[in-house]
């Protein structure tokens, strides 16, 4: 099938003929090579990236149908029920839907639309049309497929709001028309379906947001061009003929035509998101009559002009078509949400208007746009680009004041990825040219969000736990930064550090120096999470420890990436600090250690998550071919991008390194195709590479242009001999931000050969921003957990490394507790720029210190005093039983202790409470089971002999078990069934011990889990889980006690004497879980009732004189394993 796409995508470029439907048509003919500009809408090919790219790119997710630049409405086919609806390998179309994207999770694809003959059937909402590619043809503006088994021909066009699709039928057919409300992609929560007389239909679909978060309702409204003859509705497989109207998911509606007189028959389709009154005016608006000739050349023109903002000449017909095919897939999104009369839904789910002159924009899929697509858009399109940088200041203040994360529609809690990439987006439409960017309103916004953290919707947070990160220095590689796949510390604070800076940069554009030199500073934060033991960024847990080995460690198969590290790992991550770049360079020990750990990272390019090599496919590796610009080495800049060019961006279905991402994967090939990309957020700075087209016009907002000559430019000719700047040699390879703000002339003389002069000098890379980076970084050897017992001494090494900046006197001083020692325990490295010193030290661990976990922190400072990064040694000393224990206490929050709850999408769950008590359970329909991990410090996956305890909630007369991970010779044996446990309805808790023969616990369930419990759907309430686990390899730390352990009282609340004022009483105690508690009173001679509203460990009376002298007051403190109370304490008047 993929040379079936070639020859007719070949047919279509150079001059051949296409068949569609049976009918041929002459296409247009650029030539092989164009040397002058052409026209670039001949050049686009949908098609490209609709396919799938292999196991690491997997799907790609570009759509072939039709839009117009930023258009509400993508009016395409579906191929698959599920995804984003279109895969190139399918051959039936489930329908035609009004909106996609090309994201990485299920969403859009509503209302499809399907004509047919013959009779519906019984369940038409799952009814399909076969085709072939050799009947397909998709252009800007039209979009044409023959449906093989029903030989309807289909031809659609739209605009911005509105689409027009033309159904031919064969002559003596039957033609029906199924109109899907309740068939998202995303699957429904809502739909409706209206029949209005004899020529319309109307209604709604609520759907599931981005990667099944969050929900929104989209309206719309059809129009056909003649009368139906009949028509009825569904509700699943029931078939209502004569019906005017159906709800609910799987809800639908169709109509029948009789086209004895005119076999095609078309329907005009208004979309909304505020209600179907608002599709009707848009539809209004937009397309008048029923030609849709017009409707093409007004949808093509309009992509025309926006492709010509960058004209291009003198590159081969393949190089051009993937050129503007990227950029028009650049250009897709995001995408206006207003109605034709301003209004839109807003975050609060309330209508809003749209200021004047301004249009509200949706779904900005930020952690992957904010890098190379925002500044395209923004340099291109200025007016477009800063209405969406307000549409997002708008979205944040309709949701309480905090930046949304990957909005989709009106969606605010998707928050998919991690980072704040809201703020560096809005940072860089700034910096490359954006409009009427509010700073001075944005910038109190992003400073909230930049501190402090509250849940929204179902528990999303802009920055979770931030509160640790601002105290810390970095965000600990645990339950707090732990994301869709797993925990990702590292991650998380460099999106954070590049976040900040992009603060810096926002708030120094309006003249707030205090808080520029502030978020400045915390830029550098990147440093706390750099261990120079290995020469990497690396997760630190809440103590501060790095983990042990070397930094890059192959993850589990089915893992999607290393621990600490979102979607990649130790390698790809190494050089994410495109704010300071120099400084990430020193630190890693110089150009020296630098270059060929980089040349090494290119032994592959599109490896995936899991390998050490560049992940072309996912965008926090888009500037690392770029990297050796400032390594002085910019040749090899210009070959590894001419590499990737050529091998993962042909001009076919797979033809992007990974998914789109809307827009991000194109924008890439864009901004390298013409010899440059921004390589620091916030600021216009771009890295050079070399142009592939012999002449580039690059027409900016303000009028301006980038001109670009390279009479030399070609595919075997990538390396630079040399660049005139305005006709002024210049050796340099980061291009200065008037290239951006005021236009420039760019010459390059271009070669077959590497030339290793040219721009290789130490102050010829892209600017680094190094205000704020300490000159040096303390570290230990070892970094992280050392095993010992009771009585060991270890040596260590105490040590710091420069990171460029000047030499400096490091004093460190060691801190312990527990009994244990260091010697010597302080001392002073002098340590050169570029250099590192070390010194040994030991440590002592006394013969009486029990099992558990203790901390040696270094601290350093530098000549001038300042603290600088530091590191710790973390003493684990084992218990004798070599056995592992490890528990989560389940509510509201969970207490984990090596061991969590892992959401998984068969598997998510929910707070709740059962007998008064705090737990889990699952949260209803599809949602069966509940996942966990244990933590591989402890567990690292083998051999094991394991008991779970599981404490649960007895109601009921239902069975569960656990499925685990095991080694043995069972059948499905990373889903092994235990005992099951049978409840017996006594409305208590109970805990019950299952043993789990030959476990191994190696991470083979749903999304790398270990094991989970199949309790069915959200009635099994589960409070507490712990494992006892023994074997050769695990770390014997008791962590928690197997079983839960009954509430002690440990302070016991004091008599009081109110003397007219108000009191208050204080208790505590110990407990696992921890104990909930709850206080009572008792007047003089009285019984004891409990306190209305009084559960936390202070009891407060504002008004004591409430109750009479004497009284007594109590703390009853309850968990899993019993009750507890306090003395009582008196109250005196």
């Amino acid at each position: 099938m993929l040379t079936t796409l070639i020859r007719t995508a070949l047919a279509a470029a150079l001059g051949g003929t296409v068949l569609i439907g049976g009918v041929t048509q002459a296409a247009a003919a650029p030539p092989a090579r164009a040397d002058a500009f052409a026209d670039p809408v001949q050049y686009v090919n949908p098609l490209i990236g609709t396919g799938n790219g292999g196991e690491a790119v997997g799907d790609i997710n570009d759509f072939p149908g039709v839009d117009t630049p930023f258009g509400m409405m993508q009016l395409s086919p579906d191929t698959v029920g599920s995804g984003v609806g279109y895969s190139y390998g399918k051959s039936s179309i489930r329908g035609f839907s009004l909106n996609h994207a090309s994201a990485g999770c299920s969403v859009f694809g509503d209302v499809p639309i399907l004509p047919t003959t013959g009779p519906i059937g019984t369940d038409p909402g799952n009814a399909s049309a076969t085709f072939s590619h050799e009947h397909e043809h998709a252009t800007l503006g039209s979009y044409d497929v023959l449906l093989t088994d029903s030989g309807v021909n289909v031809n659609l066009t739209a605009t911005n709001r509105t689409g027009l699709l033309s159904f031919a039928y064969p002559a003596g057919s039957t033609a029906q028309v199924l109109v899907k409300s309740g068939a998202s992609l995303g699957g429904n929560s809502a739909a409706t379906v209206t029949v209005d007389g004899d020529d319309e239909v109307s209604g709604s679909a609520t759907a599931n947001g981005l990667c099944g978060l969050g929900s929104y309702t989209v309206y719309f409204d059809i129009k056909f061009s003649q009368p139906f003859t009949a028509h009825g509705t569904w509700q699943g497989k029931t078939v209502t003929a004569g019906s005017d109207g159906a709800s609910g998911r799987g809800s639908g509606a169709y109509l029948t035509f009789d086209t004895s007189s005119a076999t095609t028959v078309r329907a005009k389709v208004g979309m909304s998101y505020v209600s179907v009154d608002g599709a009707r005016k848009n539809m209004a608006s937009e397309i008048h009559g029923w030609n849709p000739t017009p409707v093409q050349q007004q949808t093509r023109a309009a992509w025309r002009k926006a492709l010509n903002t960058v004209q291009v000449g003198g590159g081969t017909a393949a190089n051009l078509t993937t050129f503007y095919t990227a950029l028009y897939h650049s250009l897709q999104f995001p995408s206006v949400f207003n109605d034709v009369d301003g209004r839109y839904m807003g975050f609060d789910n309330e209508v809003h208007h749209v200021p004047g002159g301004q249009t509200q924009y949706a779904t900005f899929s930020d952690w992957d746009t904010y890098r190379a697509l925002a500044p395209l858009q923004a340099m291109l399109f200025p007016k477009e680009a800063g209405d969406m940088a307000n549409s997002l200041v708008r979205d944040a203040e309709q949701q309480g004041g905090w930046m949304p994360r990957w909005p989709l529609a009106n969606v605010s809690t998707t928050g998919t990825m991690n980072g704040d990439s809201a703020v560096p987006l809005i940072a860089n439409t700034v910096a490359f040219g954006g409009r009427n960017v509010d700073i001075a309103r944005v910038l109190p916004i992003m400073l909230k969000g930049a501190n402090h953290s509250e849940e929204l919707g179902w528990g999303w947070q802009e920055r979770q736990c931030v509160e640790e990160y601002v105290q810390l220095g970095y965000a600990p590689n645990d339950a707090c930064s732990h994301g869709a796949h797993g925990r990702q510390g590292v991650s998380e604070t460099l999106e954070w550090s590049i976040d900040d800076f992009a603060i810096s940069q926002l708030a120094a554009a309006i003249g707030d120096k205090r808080t520029a030199a502030q978020y400045q500073s915390r830029s550098q934060n990147w440093q706390n999470t750099f261990n120079p033991t290995t020469g990497y960024l690396q997760p630190r847990d809440e103590r501060g420890a790095f983990p042990n080995g070397p930094a890059f460690v192959a993850p589990p198969a089915n893992a999607f990436g290393q621990d600490g590290y979102d979607e990649g790992n130790a390698a790809d991550y190494g050089w994410e600090v495109p704010q300071n770049m120099a400084g990430l360079i020193a630190a890693m020990g110089g150009k020296d250690v630098a270059i060929p750990r980089l040349d090494t990272f290119f032994s592959q390019i599109n490896a995936g998550p899991n390998a050490p090599y560049m992940w072309m496919g996912n965008e926090v590796d888009l500037s690392v071919p770029y990297v050796y610009d400032y390594l002085g080495q910019p040749w090899k800049t210009q070959a590894q991008v001419r590499r990737i060019e050529q091998a993962l961006y042909p001009p076919t279905p797979d033809g992007l390194p990974g998914n789109d991402d809307l827009g991000a994967m194109s924008s890439w090939y864009v901004w390298s195709a013409l010899g440059m990309f921004p390589v620091t957020p916030g600021r216009a700075d771009l890295a050079l590479g070399s142009p592939l087209f012999t002449r580039a016009v690059v027409h900016l907002g303000n009028g301006r242009a980038i001109d670009i000559h390279a009479p030399a430019a070609g595919d075997d000719t990538p390396y630079v001999k040399g660049v005139r700047l305005n006709g002024r040699p210049f050796d340099s390879t980061g291009l200065p931000a008037s290239v951006v703000t005021h236009g420039a002339r760019l010459d390059f003389s271009l070669s077959s050969s590497p030339d290793t002069r040219w721009a290789t000098g130490p102050h010829d890379a892209p600017p680094s921003y190094q205000t704020g980076q300490d000159p040096a970084i303390g570290f230990t050897d070892p970094s992280g957990p050392v095993t010992v017992t009771a009585g060991d001494t270890k040596q260590v090494t105490v040590g710091a490394q420069g990171t460029g900046l000047h030499a400096t006197n490091v004093k460190w001083t060691a801190h312990a507790s527990g009994g244990i020692t260091v010697s010597p325990s302080s001392g002073t490295l002098h340590v050169a720029a570029d250099g590192r010193a070390s010194t040994d030290a030991t440590v002592s661990v006394p013969e009486s210190a029990d099992s558990g976990f203790y901390t040696v922190s270094f601290s350093f400072t530098g000549s001038g005093g300042q603290k600088l990064p530091g590191g710790v040694v973390v003493m684990t000393v084992q218990a004798a039983d070599h056995t592992a224990i490890v528990a989560d206490a389940l509510g509201n929050p969970d207490v984990a202790n090596g061991l969590s709850v892992k959401e998984e999408g068969d598997g998510h769950t929910t707070a709740t409470t059962a007998g008064g008590l705090p737990g889990r359970t699952t949260t209803g329909a599809g949602s069966f089971y509940m996942y966990f991990n244990i933590d591989n410090s402890f567990v690292p996956g083998g051999k094991y002999d394991a008991t779970a305890y599981v404490s649960y909630f007895d109601q009921g007369t239902g069975s569960w078990n656990i499925q685990y991970d095991s080694y043995g010779n069972v059948s499905n044996n990373a889903y092994r069934d235990s005992v099951r446990v049978t409840n017996t309805n006594t409305g208590t808790w109970k805990t019950a011990a299952i043993p789990l023969p030959e476990a191994a616990f190696s991470g083979r369930e749903n999304g790398g889990s270990d094991l989970r419990m199949n309790i069915g759907a959200g009635s099994q309430v589960i409070g507490r889980v712990a494992f006892a686990v023994t074997g050769d390899n695990v770390l014997a730390m008791h962590l928690a006690s197997a079983q839960p352990v009954a509430p002690a009282v440990t302070t016991q609340p004091m008599d009081v004497t109110a003397n007219g004022g108000p009191v208050s009483f204080t208790a505590a105690a110990t407990g696992d879980p921890q104990p909930v508690v709850r206080w009572q009173a008792s007047p003089p001679g009285g019984n004891w009732a409990d306190v209305g509203g009084a559960t936390s460990t202070t009891l407060s009376l504002t008004s004591p004189q409430d109750y009479p002298d004497g009284t007594q007051f109590r703390a009853v403190f309850t968990n899993l394993a019993g009750e507890a109370a306090t003395d009582p304490a008196t109250l005196r008047q």
